[in-house]
């Protein structure tokens, strides 16, 4: 059985508000256990930095549009505990000369002490976050704001290394002005030769508002189906494509092109030409964006040790279910009573099937209170999309394909294209047999964990034997039970055994 902590996740909520070089953004979140949700998420884009590299000073216009979102900031936040606020600037604050005299402002006019991050911490919070979204990341993280540039190496414990900053962010090369690719190109190279011997690596985890974008537009040149930012991978030769194509293109150009942020524009290009040269500078195969960053990196650090061991999977996936009222009792227990099936199975994921299968088993009521003509297909598209970390898209789609499969016995969920294209068909079909059990489980104990624990369910050669405990065989009668077997037995290719 997977572990986890003694009791359910509890839960809390948690604001950062972030003062960057170019957006300052108030984030709310709701924090079950390991589980990061956002559930409020405002920015304004104030461009600090904007003026840094000709004036060594914050944008005069970004100040007062930074002071005017953070008052509002400190005003949602009336009556919150100061130990559940936090509040960081990162690269433009830290390196203005004015920076300081802007903070001061910011505690007079709110009452908020902001905390300066070092290029340092950035770089460790950075990759702290990547961690909260990914707890099994490797590789190198890199994190693009609107003045610098982090690079940061997970370490063999999926801990950060001393990281680097560099002035690379699209402000700190010149945007808003027009981009002069070839220069920008030698500028980035220069900046990056004395650390791409350190940082080299096949993967490269992509952190910030930019990249994320430019993902979003490689998406829709794909015409790929699954439009969730996080986890998305691309190979080393889809994003040198997107990038090249993004940096070669005028203003007008790029803004009648479908799928980039029209706020972005001006940085647009020169985040591309940054990502353009890492990929062939660190030699890069593969770039995962990650959603999360320095905020979540900083919920992370802020967690109890026990509860930063979990797995946010696991965890967001009960939370889901606890959030429509149903118990939390019920996931463990199935996980304990159809694992030692499963594990007889040829793995579909390698070392992640018993964290699927054990995150399936949470998800088992999420459908328990929707219409029972259309709990399949509801079920399947709030798992498809739900905002749960540690899960790439693959195991988003099988699992959403096991919650369709949970309370019906068709073969087609109703994106059957999309699951089809994002995950083979071995996984597809373990999904509806993982699904199948789920169901069988729930309708033999009537969702009663201490039922389950009276029944076992194995597999044996080619077998798959249904036993109820002495005393209790009654509890196998019935042709729905009968039914609910045989599906699974079919789904697995196995003959089935009641008795």
């Amino acid at each position: 059985m997977w572990p986890r902590g003694d009791s359910a996740p509890s839960s809390r909520q948690a604001a950062v508000i972030d003062v960057g070089s170019n957006s300052v953004r108030l984030v709310i979140y709701r924090l079950d256990g390991r589980a990061i949700w956002t559930v409020y998420n405002e920015k304004a884009l104030a461009g600090l930095g904007r003026d840094l590299p000709s004036t060594g000073r914050l944008s005069p216009e970004g100040v007062e549009i930074a002071l005017t979102a953070i008052r509002r900031f400190r005003a949602l936040l009336d009556g919150w505990r100061a130990e559940d606020v936090t509040a960081a600037a990162t690269a433009a604050v830290r390196e203005a000369a004015d920076g300081p005299a802007f903070l001061k402002r910011v505690r007079e006019e709110t009452g908020l002490t902001v905390r300066i991050l070092t290029g340092e911490e950035e770089a460790r919070y950075a990759a702290l976050g990547v961690i909260a979204g990914q707890p099994d990341a490797q590789g190198v993280v890199g994190d693009l704001g609107g003045s610098s540039l982090e690079l940061v190496r997970l370490g063999a414990a999926t801990t950060p290394e001393e990281g680097a900053t560099l002035p690379l962010g699209p402000f700190a090369l010149g945007a808003p002005r027009p981009l002069d690719t070839d220069r920008t190109r030698r500028i980035i190279e220069s900046a990056l030769a004395p650390h791409a011997a350190h940082f080299a690596t096949r993967h490269f985890h992509a952190v910030g508002g930019a990249w994320r974008n430019l993902a979003l537009f490689q998406m829709e040149l794909a015409d790929y189906p699954l439009h969730v930012a996080h986890q998305y991978e691309m190979s080393r030769a889809d994003a040198l494509d997107v990038s090249r194509l993004v940096a070669r293109q005028s203003r007008s150009s790029l803004e009648r092109m479908q799928g980039l942020s029209k706020k972005r524009i001006e940085t647009l290009p020169y985040s591309a030409v940054v990502l353009e040269a890492l990929i062939e500078s660190l030699g890069v195969e593969r770039i995962t964006i990650s959603a999360f960053g320095v905020r979540e990196g900083l919920l992370l650090e802020a967690m109890d040790a026990d509860v930063r061991k979990r797995d946010p999977l696991i965890e967001g996936c009960e939370a889901l279910t606890a959030a429509r009222g149903h118990s939390t009792e019920l996931g463990p227990a199935l996980e304990a009573w159809l694992s030692p099936a499963f594990e007889k199975l040829s793995p579909v994921f390698a070392d992640r099937d018993p964290v699927l299968v054990a995150a399936a088993c949470r998800l088992a009521d999420l459908g328990a209170r929707l219409h029972p003509d259309h709990r399949a297909d509801l079920a399947f598209e709030q798992v498809l999309r739900a905002p749960i970390a540690g899960m790439n898209h693959p195991e988003r789609a099988f699992l959403a394909s096991v919650a369709f499969a949970r309370h019906t016995s068709s073969p087609n969920p109703p994106e059957a294209e999309t699951v089809a294209r994002v995950i083979a068909p071995d996984r597809r079909q373990r999904a509806r047999a993982l699904g199948a059990a789920v169901r069988l489980g729930c309708d033999l104990s009537v969702r009663n964990p201490r039922l389950l624990e009276k029944s076992s369910l194995t597999i044996q050669g080619e077998r798959l034997r249904l036993t109820a405990a002495a005393g209790w065989e009654d509890m196998l009668l019935g042709e729905q039970t009968a039914k609910r077997a045989q599906t699974l037995a079919s789904a697995l290719k196995l003959k089935l055994e009641l008795g």
